[in-house]
């Protein structure tokens, strides 16, 4: 089987969409022998922030002489950047050769997995077939009924910020949301809670508490920001000071809190022994594309993959923080299920103009629907742009070393940006 093939096979059921639930990929495993039952993992789940906390911990892991694996989605460019191992994306060959190996099981199963399903059964067998240490595993949807919820107990199960999103799915109340991300919580994890409002901490402290869970909730009170800039960040966290942060934006350093917290609980576990100068230079040298990242700078070019309201109110108080009274281009494309009308109304005061694309998802909103409905909700002047190339030379044409155009509104469109200005690392 060649790569094409391989692409061929794993989105043979793309038409089906998402189809929560664990009895197919439980299946499936089983008929692989079930290497997720070999490996330990992180395993990370919430609504914002979970891509940044893998890629943190998969560096500090790393750094620290584990083989380290790392599942993330969805991918910005090439889906092979969704399996890693020590920072190195799975090859073409190897990816060829694990759909050649998976696809005779698939076709045994009178209900075929779902695209998801399929890569993630991939992942968990190239991590096993590595002899991966451990594995950062970030849930696709929800938790409790997302395909990467096959894996037995994790040694930290960890739950970043949770906001209303996919309410058709996961339940219309943060509780409930709350409730079916609690659902990688399982007898024998520590857990890690990035502290948010009442209503959240308490699904997961009685979840925990359930299951015999020891909790740890991170501290916003011990958090100190001393330096921020488009070239990085420094900050404290308890006892740690001075950490050097690659990463730019408020949550990014919320997201480190986290992570640092992680660390601390893996260290308490037997089998676990992570220097501190695998943690300090793990962080300073962690990257993860499309949030806040600056692509060029005259004129400054920012591409965040903020795609709900929540990651909307984090980039705007980036935008306040980093380019305080700054008007700008926004070059916005968005999914039709998305609450793209909450979003357009937080970024309108950042506008000088916005430019509506359409990302290449079948889920996409078309680029003229946007246009019209930015016009009507702010008054702002909206051009349609098209595809998201024409609509970046469309945002970028005639402007000057003074001007910004800042990109938002679905992930789906950061690989795109990112390879127009030349980078697809």
């Amino acid at each position: 089987m060649n790569l094409s093939e391989a692409l061929e096979f794993i989105h043979a059921t793309s038409w089906q969409g998402s189809r929560l639930g664990l009895e197919r990929i439980r299946s499936l495993m089983e008929l692989l022998g079930d290497p997720q039952k070999k490996l330990r993992y992180i395993h990370v789940a919430g609504t914002n922030g979970k891509g940044s906390i893998c890629a943190m911990l998969s560096e500090v892991l790393t750094r620290a002489g584990y083989t380290t694996g790392l599942y993330t989605s969805p991918h910005l460019f090439r889906i092979n950047e969704r399996m890693k191992i020590n920072g190195a994306d799975i090859s073409d060959d190897e990816l060829a050769r694990l759909a050649e190996q998976v696809e005779p099981f698939v076709e045994k199963m009178a209900d075929q997995p779902t695209e998801f399903e399929r890569i993630t059964a991939m992942a968990l067998l190239y991590f096993q077939q590595k002899h991966c240490d451990v594995v950062v595993l970030e849930v696709g949807l929800g938790g409790r009924l997302d395909s990467t919820n096959v894996i037995d107990a994790p040694d930290a199960a960890v739950i970043t910020n949770i906001a209303l999103e996919h309410t058709e799915v996961l339940g219309d109340t943060l509780a409930k949301i709350a409730g079916e991300k609690s659902g990688i919580i399982k007898p024998g994890a520590d857990v890690i809670l990035s502290a948010q409002t009442a209503e959240v901490e308490d699904v997961v402290r009685r979840t925990c508490k359930e299951r015999g869970c020891a909790l740890r909730v991170t501290d916003p009170t011990a958090e100190k920001l001393r330096v921020c800039g488009l070239d990085g960040q420094t900050l404290d966290y308890r006892e740690r000071k001075g950490l050097r942060l690659r990463l730019i934006g408020d949550y990014q350093y919320k997201n480190v809190t986290v992570a640092l917290d992680t660390v601390d609980v893996l260290n308490e576990r037997r089998g676990y022994e992570i220097p501190e100068s695998a943690v300090r230079a793990g962080l300073s040298a962690v990257i993860w594309p499309g949030r806040f990242e600056v692509l060029q700078r005259d004129p400054l070019m920012l591409v965040d993959g903020a795609h709900n309201p929540d990651g909307v109110t984090e980039l705007s108080k980036c935008l306040r923080e980093y380019l305080p009274g700054r008007k700008m281009t926004l070059l916005m494309g968005v999914m039709a299920d998305k609450d793209y009308a909450d979003m357009i109304c937080m970024m309108a005061p950042f506008a000088n103009e916005f430019v509506a694309v359409t990302p290449e998802s079948h889920r996409a909103l078309p680029a003229e629907e946007l246009r019209v409905k930015i016009e009507a909700l702010t008054g702002i002047p909206a051009r349609c742009g098209g595809d998201v190339k024409s609509g970046l030379a469309m945002a970028m044409a005639g402007k000057g070393p003074k001007d910004i155009v800042c990109a938002f509104g679905s992930l789906y469109q950061v690989g795109e940006i990112r390879a127009y200005f030349g980078r697809t690392d």
